[in-house]
């Protein structure tokens, strides 16, 4: 028996909604905390911040350059989505109301260390900055400021909407 079944189901999430659900799980399951109602949105925003939550609100904003990066820098599903899971547990603490970085990055790191193992992609991420991993992410540039356009994950925390008939 795997000793962390829910690395198979990140390496086979199909979407930005499939790996929030493992998210939610996750620190559910290490904090006892959950929350509903999460909208996702890709922005070209500046490439020193990864990702970022409105605060008071219920959006999460991740770095769409970074992110078409990311998927050009990784060699496997199982890495992308680990660099997603990653950022989207951060952000989703964040929106737990850990407002201090100098709790949320143990925090991640404890979570993907309990449920995917000390030496699984998502617990490296959670504990070494990003750029020393991925060192050609320093060649993108400053990115972008007070960029309009924007892209919404449709069906992003559905496991959160109920049916209406």
């Amino acid at each position: 028996m795997n000793e962390y079944p829910l690395v198979t189901q990140l390496k086979e999430a199909s979407d930005y909604d499939k790996v929030f659900d493992l998210v939610k799980s996750t620190v559910e399951k290490s904090i006892s905390q959950h929350r509903a109602g999460l909208t996702l949105i890709l922005a070209e925003i500046p490439n020193h911040i990864g990702a970022y939550f409105v605060e008071g609100g219920n959006i999460i904003v991740m770095n769409k350059t970074i992110l078409n990066a990311m998927k050009q820098l990784t060699s496997t599903k199982e890495e992308f989505n680990s660099f997603v899971y990653s950022i989207l547990t951060h952000e989703y603490l964040h929106s737990l109301g850990y407002s201090e970085e100098s709790v949320v990055r143990p925090l991640v790191k404890k979570i993907s260390e309990e449920h995917f193992g000390p030496s699984h992609i998502t617990s490296t991420l959670s504990s070494h900055e990003l750029y020393s991993i991925y060192p050609k992410l320093k060649n993108l540039g400053p990115g972008r400021e007070n960029n309009q356009d924007f892209e919404v994950i449709d069906n992003f925390d559905k496991s959160s909407m109920s049916y209406i008939g």
